[in-house]
């Protein structure tokens, strides 16, 4: 089947057709800017712009970056505060016209490894960590998704929430380089680990594909690797959502 799959981040709103018994993306990966404010109407006029770009008039599976619950917003995240509380996959519904399945974003990306990449197959738990303008993550036992897996938000120190210190966006922000950088990202894998032990932990989003830039940075016993479908996980992914 083909489905439009939209991964929504900070700073851009990206789509492809993708093939959702293979996983391959069909068609090149079109990119709009994040509106700023990342305010509901204007976000949800991107994704119309997405749909119309593709021509396309099937079923969307869209990767939100915050708590989705049944298709509602829980919590803003690093979007409007207007998004806290709103049904997500309504207001794609009546943007587009067309069936709209919404995930969390890492969720998604989650999905995309498990069934297409490095963690198909594998047993136990695994964590997916999606590195961007936060710190996203998806969690998946046996291959079964335990939604909403939230770990970016575990305060630390001063910060509300370690992502504010250790996302992508931090190291641009503050001009790190990929060593200062990673020792703040091996520090929240320590706290993953001490907190749920996964068995594994699959690394995605834009920051997986300079891994060999900070992996010696990475100290904890668990295994790290970069997702092989890299920052494409969260459009596959998405995808992979809207037909399960």
């Amino acid at each position: 089947m083909e489905v439009l799959g939209i991964d929504i981040g900070g700073s851009g709103i990206k789509g492809a057709l993708v093939n959702s018994i293979t996983g391959e993306m069909l068609t090149k990966r079109h990119r709009i800017p994040t509106p700023e404010g990342r305010k509901p109407k204007d976000m949800a006029r991107v994704v119309s712009e997405i749909v119309k770009h593709f021509n396309h008039k099937g079923p969307i599976g869209v990767g939100f970056p915050t708590v989705i619950k049944h298709g509602v917003c829980k919590s803003p995240g690093n979007l409007h505060k207007k998004w806290l509380g709103l049904n997500v996959e309504e207001l794609f519904k009546e943007a587009t016209g067309l069936p709209v399945t919404v995930v969390n974003d890492a969720d998604a990306a989650g999905f995309a490894t498990m069934n297409y990449g490095l963690g198909k197959d594998k047993k136990g738990l695994v964590i997916m960590i999606t590195i961007g303008t936060g710190l996203g993550s998806g969690a998946f036992l046996d291959g079964k998704l335990i939604p909403n897996f939230e770990l970016g938000q575990i305060p630390y120190k001063k910060y509300k929430k370690i992502e504010l210190w250790a996302a992508d966006s931090a190291k641009e922000r503050e001009g790190l380089t990929y060593e200062k950088w990673g020792k703040r990202f091996n520090t929240f894998l320590k706290y993953v680990d001490l907190i749920i032990a996964p068995d594994f932990i699959i690394l995605g989003g834009g920051a997986s594909k300079d891994f060999d830039e900070y992996k010696h940075c990475i100290t904890i016993d668990t295994p790290v690797m970069p997702a092989k479908l890299k920052n494409q996980a969260g459009i596959i992914g998405a995808a992979a959502a809207a037909v399960q």
